[in-house]
C-alpha cells in the first residue's frame, strides 16, 4: 500500500471539522502518513487505564490525545487566519511549497 501524501505537517495549526471536537483548533504534534492520521495537541482526548510498573510510577486512568483522520482537519492559514484548503506550487528556485487557496499566500516558511 502506498503512503498517502498529507496536506498538513508537524507544527501546523489546524481546526477540526467533524466529531466531538468540531470547531476547535490546535497544533499538530505528530503525523502518521502511512495511516492517514495525526495527533492534535490537547484535542481528541481519550482515557486509558495504565497499570503500575517499576520506573513508570503509579497506575491509574491517564488522559492523552488520540489520533484523528487527516481528512477531518483543515489547515489554518497563517496569513488570513482562516481554515483553508491548500495547493502546491513550484517556486522559481525549484522548491515545492503549499499555498492558501483563499488568500493565495505561501503557507510554508
Amino acid at each position: 500500500m502506498a503512503i498517502a501524501k498529507m496536506h498538513v505537517k508537524k507544527n501546523d495549526m489546524v481546526v477540526i471539522t467533524t466529531g466531538k471536537d468540531s470547531g476547535k483548533s490546535g497544533k499538530v504534534q505528530q503525523v502518521f502518513p502511512e495511516k492517514g492520521r495525526l495527533i492534535v495537541e490537547g484535542l481528541n482526548m481519550v482515557k486509558r487505564h495504565s497499570r503500575p510498573r517499576p520506573g513508570q510510577g503509579e497506575g491509574g486512568i491517564v488522559e492523552k490525545e488520540a489520533a484523528i483522520q487527516a481528512a477531518n482537519v483543515m489547515l489554518v492559514c497563517p496569513a488570513c487566519t482562516k481554515p483553508t484548503r491548500t495547493g502546491k506550487r513550484f517556486l522559481d528556485d525549484g522548491s515545492k511549497v503549499r499555498f492558501c487557496k483563499k488568500c493565495n499566500e505561501i503557507v510554508d516558511k
